[in-house]
């Protein structure tokens, strides 16, 4: 990046920080903060181990700094300027998890456009959201687009933030699905009646709630396409299965025809066919349904995340936080576009060209000296795929 690129968008995220009001996240001044600055060297240079004691007013400083990338940690601390983290002396921390784009085995680099990978995202922030709130009961929940090409979520229930790192492990292991043994989520219930000499076991999937409901909605869903179809076709679906020939999808039909009412209330083991196939499909749901979230950033107490109302100096968008009935309406590359930046024109030299969706248009950018809106502009530069021109 030529140093007249950088100054102007060190120039206009100084105007943004102007025109903006940063909400610091709760005890601000027990956390650490750090910044990047933005500098010429080929590489980035991270200012870390300062308390906000140390940067003063929160505003004044992004105004007279307009960092490139601003942070603040996880962790709260008894000195947080202190140089090392020994001396700086822990208390708690949020519980923060982060999904990136780049690493969800859904997108495809090279082939998934940027705003693909972001709905994509979306979608696992979602299903992250879901395994906080209804198998954790967490409530004190933040949510945040990074600016980037992903979300952060910090959890801040009292009862999670003096957790060390192998209790956050296993928080994660939870939710990525990491170790689940299928036997675990079975019953097994005493049945007894007047025609029975000797009490019988029935073992029941359980479907209240966590992986074992996640497991049975599915497994049923399947259950009820199959069911739906004529009975060759069935069997040729069963029989997609390795392992289930004929005689084996015959079996497991009939038990799925006549015993619908039990599957649906977790008994999925009426038939030896039945419950095999049912097991089957606890690693596709794992597969399908786990949070793919940044494992070392949740089980890190110390871990520097990006501030909310702060721009992403690789993308000159805006990290946005976000209420939770907003999500669902929220699209990032409309409303994390800077007012800033909006209504106005300006020149760059492209050199990385093609095609970008944001503010709700989408431009084909071609390589070259021209005008374009800012926003675009700005975003192309944070990139490095323009330089600033020459006014």
């Amino acid at each position: 990046m030529e140093e007249r690129t950088r100054a102007y968008l060190r120039g206009r995220f100084r105007d943004h920080y102007r025109r903006t009001e940063i909400t610091p996240p709760p005890e601000a001044n027990e956390r650490e903060w750090g910044f990047i600055p933005w500098t010429d060297s080929p590489g980035t240079t991270m200012v870390r181990h300062r308390s906000l004691l140390d940067l003063g007013d929160l505003e004044s400083f992004l105004q007279r700094k307009r960092p490139r990338h601003v942070y603040f940690s996880a962790g709260r601390y008894d000195d947080p300027g202190a140089s090392s983290m020994e001396a700086k002396g822990w208390r708690s921390s949020d519980l923060v998890f982060d999904l990136d784009a780049d690493h969800l085995p859904s997108v495809t680099l090279g082939e998934d456009s940027y705003a693909e990978m972001l709905a994509k995202c979306k979608g696992a922030l979602l299903r992250l959201l879901d395994f906080l709130e209804d198998d954790f009961g967490f409530t004190d929940l933040e949510v945040v687009f990074s600016g980037g090409r992903g979300y952060h979520v910090h959890v801040r229930d009292g009862n999670v933030l003096g957790l060390e790192r192998a209790h956050r492990r296993e928080i994660v292991d939870y939710v990525r699905g990491i170790g689940l043994e299928y036997e675990q989520l079975i019953d097994t219930e005493t049945v007894s009646g007047l025609a029975r000499k000797t009490p019988a076991e029935r073992r029941l999937l359980e479907i209240d709630g966590g992986w074992g409901r996640r497991i049975h909605r599915r497994f049923m869903d399947f259950i009820d396409e199959l069911l739906e179809l004529e009975e060759e076709a069935a069997l040729e679906r069963l029989q997609e299965f390795d392992g289930i020939g004929e005689g084996k999808a015959t079996a497991t039909l009939n038990a799925a025809r006549n015993n619908r009412a039990g599957l649906e209330a977790g008994n999925v083991t009426v038939h030896t066919a039945v419950s095999q196939l049912a097991e089957r499909f606890a690693a596709r749901t794992v597969e399908a349904e786990n949070a793919p979230i940044d494992e070392p950033v949740t089980t890190d107490t110390n871990r520097l995340i990006r501030l909310p109302g702060s721009l992403h100096g690789g993308s000159a968008l805006e990290t946005v936080r976000l209420e939770r009935s907003e999500i669902d309406a929220f699209d990032p590359l409309i409303d994390a576009v800077p007012e800033t930046f909006r209504g106005h024109e300006i020149r760059v030299d492209v050199t990385r060209g093609g095609e970008v969706e944001l503010g709700g248009d989408i431009f084909t950018v071609a390589e070259g000296d021209q005008s374009l809106p800012e926003h675009v502009a700005a975003f192309l530069m944070a990139r490095g795929r323009a330089e600033k021109e020459k006014e």
